[in-house]
């Protein structure tokens, strides 16, 4: 299933980024969702628990931009935007009110 896919596809981005922030808590991830993805909205909403079950992302805030755009070189996929990160106890940068978080490529 191509959905499934994408959504391990993320799980594994979101371990890879937490790794590199030394395991902090992710506190909100944004993704774009391409025109050709076969993924809804509510769809990744509600399976979201289950992708990050176990991850630095369990309790973020989810941010969803789903694209018409069947032009898109990346329609077919999901783009993992923004990530947020909170270290425990304070801000720092990649914190949710640090405009330096982690962004990915913009669509």
């Amino acid at each position: 299933m191509h959905e499934e896919a994408l959504l391990r596809d993320l799980r594994r981005k979101i371990r890879e980024l937490a790794e590199l922030e030394r395991g902090e808590e992710i506190s909100r991830v944004s993704l774009w969702v391409g025109a050709l993805s076969h993924v809804t909205e509510e769809m990744l909403r509600s399976r979201w628990p289950t992708v990050v079950e176990g991850t630095p992302a369990q309790r973020a805030q989810l941010d969803v931009e789903v694209s018409e755009d069947l032009d898109d070189p990346r329609a077919g996929g999901i783009v993992l935007v923004k990530v947020s990160v909170r270290a425990p106890g304070g801000s720092r940068p990649g914190d949710a009110s640090d405009p330096r978080a982690q962004e990915g490529p913009p669509p």
